[in-house]
């Protein structure tokens, strides 16, 4: 990176940056004000009122009731809840139903995954539903895999690496009519596109705060009234019985913000994200052999995810990332050797292309300027490397 330039991120899908209005209404909390909001003194009732305002604040994001709302500490906390509690026995809860059988897609973030796979260990059957080439689940493939003795369907909203939008409404009415339960992972979708739990029509809801310029650590789960929650963590009373552990005040105020802020600034938001990510896309379309993933097909205003041929991804973003621009892959790797992501080759893409992709997420402090300053790193890195490639081979 040059010297006296600033870092540009373009990582806002993994994590945003704090918002400074957030961290202003969270900052009183980490200071003078303090108290358990299960405490019955000044202190404590103080602590309540203010978990409860951030609780209304989020309902009015998602277009329902504060009751219906339990906080958590993430995403991941409140995906594990729901998979395991619709898994266990109602009368036997340390066992697994009898007949328990799960559909999800292979889209789902790692919490929703990893949970399926340790039922599966366990003796769960799960049904794994791919998306097509164009990164979304055919919702009527989906519904087809639903069963008797299926106990919960899982889709996302939208994709973390692709930011393509799924089905979940349609999911949702057809699992409705068969009186399956629908857990929709709206983490990556909420504060960047609308998202009502009436009209998605789902059972479970997940959100993230620090997913659209809140705090880490801070996480909400709704519930349709009326539905049971087998606790992930028990010892003690708090979020109604639905989730123990002392409420983490200040995150869940910053949340409460931040989910305010989403509501009242979502259109202009929205058409902003869209016009950084539209910039970026003319701009690296016009370089040779790069390919825009999904570019036609519904997905969030954030994200744009691009192939470079004959260039390793991984390469271009440590590239990028000296010039002073944070960017992702969604490959792994372990023990040295770099995996394609397993998104990309499930929707039918060729391990090349995958490894030479790159996610670039958009958030609301980017500016057209950083845009134009990636831009001109990209050109200048991929040129480098293709430069390259004939002596590394």
């Amino acid at each position: 990176m040059e010297s006296g330039m600033k870092a540009a991120y373009f990582d806002n899908n993994a994590t945003t940056p704090l918002d400074p209005r957030v961290r202003e209404a969270m900052l009183p909390w980490l200071g003078d004000l303090h108290g358990n909001t299960s405490s019955v003194h000044s202190f404590g009732q103080a602590a309540s009122a203010a978990v409860e305002e951030a609780r209304a604040r989020v309902a009015r994001l998602l277009g329902t009731s504060p009751p219906e709302l339990v906080f958590c500490g993430s995403g991941t906390e409140a995906n594990n809840a729901v998979v395991f509690s619709c898994a266990r026995s109602t009368d036997r809860p340390h066992h697994l139903k009898h007949e328990h059988h799960l559909v999800i897609s292979t889209l789902e973030h790692p919490s929703v995954l990893a949970a399926a796979t340790r039922l599966e260990g366990q003796g769960a059957e799960i049904t794994r539903i791919a998306p097509g080439s164009d990164g979304r689940v055919d919702p009527a493939r989906l519904l087809s895999a639903v069963r008797a003795d299926t106990s919960l369907v899982c889709l996302m909203l939208a994709n973390n690496e692709l930011g393509t939008l799924q089905p979940v409404r349609e999911v949702a009415a057809g699992c409705r009519d068969l009186g399956v339960p629908v857990l929709c992972d709206a983490v990556q979708a909420t504060g960047k596109i609308p998202v009502d739990v009436a009209e998605l029509g789902v059972d479970y809801l997940t959100i993230g705060g620090h997913k659209f310029h809140g705090p880490l650590g801070a996480a909400a789960l709704w519930i349709r009234a009326g539905l049971e929650l087998d606790p992930l963590l028990i010892g003690g009373g708090h979020e109604r019985r639905r989730r123990a552990s002392t409420v983490n005040v200040p995150a869940v105020v910053g949340l409460g913000v931040a989910a305010e802020l989403a509501a009242e600034e979502l259109p202009e938001r929205a058409r902003m994200l869209a016009e950084l990510r539209d910039r970026f896309e003319r701009g690296v379309s016009r370089l040779d052999s790069v390919a825009i993933h999904c570019a036609d097909v519904p997905r969030l205003p954030t994200t744009s995810h691009v192939a470079v041929a004959g260039v390793q991804g991984e390469a271009l973003m440590i590239r990028l990332d000296l010039a002073g621009f944070a960017v992702s892959t969604g490959s792994a790797c372990s023990s040295g050797t770099v995996e394609p992501s397993s998104t990309l080759l499930a929707m039918g893409m060729p391990e090349t292309e995958a490894l030479s992709s790159l996610r670039v997420s958009f958030g609301i402090f980017n500016t057209a300027d950083e845009v134009d300053g990636l831009l001109g790193a990209f050109e200048r890195e991929v040129a480098a490397l293709r430069e390259l490639a004939p002596a590394a081979s």
